[in-house]
């Protein structure tokens, strides 16, 4: 099908038309990635120097200790993983193809791999905490386990809406999509 003014495809008019949209969406990706690989970066920096600064307070502690290794080994590898897939997305060609299954992926799996980055981050944080604080005063240990939770929440509540709108355009049908048929329907159609 081909536009009879301009003489152009659907696709080649769209991609005309739709330039501005591209660049916003460019440096809208690049905006958000540079800004979470930031925080990956310091959170990988942070878990890599605290598995080799173990404070001597866990001795006698072992379920403690097993607890925050476990955690501080999973929220190094997941930051690992959110920081190279923000570098992936910096590194990104931008074409229109791009915007539909690549870099809505890759920002997916970022910031979910951050999220749980920073969950298991602020894990090992408390169970150090409360390794220092046992036994002398055990109400410190609750505030310690309140406070790590609100970081956690806000990230959650900031980013859950774009992930779960991000997610929904990218995996679900969507209206302008080819209807597709179930093979019930076409044996149907084909037999009449």
């Amino acid at each position: 099908m081909v536009n009879l003014k301009q003489k152009k495809t659907p696709q080649a008019l769209f991609k005309d038309q739709h330039k501005e949209l591209v660049d916003q969406g460019e440096k809208w990706m690049k905006d958000t990635a540079t800004s979470c690989t930031v925080v990956a970066a310091l959170i990988t920096t942070m878990m890599f120097s605290s598995a080799f600064t173990v404070p001597d307070s866990y001795n006698g502690h072992g379920q403690l200790f097993m607890i925050f290794l476990i955690s501080d080994a999973i929220s190094l590898f997941t930051s690992c993983m959110s920081l190279l897939m923000f570098l992936g997305i910096l590194k990104s060609r931008y074409r229109e193809e791009d915007f539909l299954r690549s870099l809505p992926t890759k920002l997916i799996v970022g910031l979910a791999t951050l999220f749980l980055s920073m969950t298991t981050m602020m894990v090992s944080f408390v169970v150090t905490l409360m390794t220092l604080v046992r036994g002398r005063t055990p109400w410190v240990s609750a505030q310690f386990m309140v406070l790590a939770v609100v970081p956690i929440g806000m990230f959650g509540v900031l980013q859950f809406p774009v992930l779960l709108e991000i997610f929904c355009s990218t995996y679900f049908p969507r209206i302008f999509d080819k209807p597709r048929e179930s093979p019930r329907r076409s044996k149907l159609f084909w037999k009449k």
